[in-house]
This record gives structure tokens, C-alpha cells and sequence, in this order.
């Protein structure tokens, strides 16, 4: 594997676990947000909202914890086989990096939706 193929895949590597922290500290902040609204008096449609968004809260920080030991292994797992390659003159298989990728990228794009969607019921029951 050439040194700038593996200073990418390293920095990938890098990138969405330092993703997974913002993503991971994103949720305790709306979390503390839906606290402060659930301490209102609220209308049926306001509680079954909160329900519904400290449901997506856990269901996503699952997620981030899922695809934080995937990465982990992942880099494991891609070590040694940078270490075989440095013995063997064979390119390491990228498939599994390349699917924890768009994992990531999934997950992204299901927070940023997420956030945008609690913003709108936020704004709605301020």
C-alpha cells in the first residue's frame, strides 16, 4: 500500500472518531434541551414528541458506540494487515473500510436530519 493511500485511510480512521465525539457530546446537548421542554406542562402531542426524540437519542448513541468498536477493530485489523503488507508486497483489502465509510456517512446523515427534525418540534412547543 502506497504511503499516501495509507496516510488517507489512517486520517479517515482519525476523522470519524473525533466525528463520533462531536456526535456523541451533539446528543447530550439536545438531550439537555428535551429536559428542559419535558420540565413544561405539556399537551399529549409534546410528551409523545419527547418520547419520541429520547428514543432517537438512545437508538443513535447505540449507533455511535456500534460503529466506534467497528472503527476500533477496524484499525486493528487494518494494522496488521499493513504490517503483513509491508512483508508481503500485497495490497491490503479496502471493502471493509470502504463500508464502514458509508456507515459513517449514513449515521451523519441520519444526525444532521435528527437535529434539524428536534430543532422544528423545539420551535414549535418554545
Amino acid at each position: 500500500m502506497s504511503n499516501d493511500n495509507l496516510t488517507k485511510v489512517t486520517a479517515e480512521h482519525s476523522e470519524w472518531l473525533s466525528g463520533l465525539d462531536f456526535y456523541k457530546e451533539d446528543i447530550l446537548i439536545l438531550e439537555k434541551r428535551l429536559l428542559e421542554l419535558g420540565s413544561r406542562n405539556g399537551t399529549f402531542d409534546m410528551s409523545r414528541g419527547i418520547e419520541h426524540f429520547q428514543n432517537q437519542f438512545l437508538i443513535q448513541r447505540n449507533t455511535i458506540d456500534e460503529l466506534r468498536h467497528s472503527i476500533r477493530e477496524h484499525v486493528s485489523t487494518f494494522g496488521r494487515m499493513v504490517a503483513a503488507d509491508d512483508a508481503s508486497k500485497e495490497e491490503p483489502d479496502l471493502q471493509e473500510h470502504e463500508s464502514l465509510k458509508d456507515g459513517y456517512l449514513s449515521f451523519e446523515k441520519v444526525m444532521n436530519e435528527l437535529r434539524h427534525e428536534f430543532n422544528d418540534f423545539l420551535a414549535k412547543w418554545l
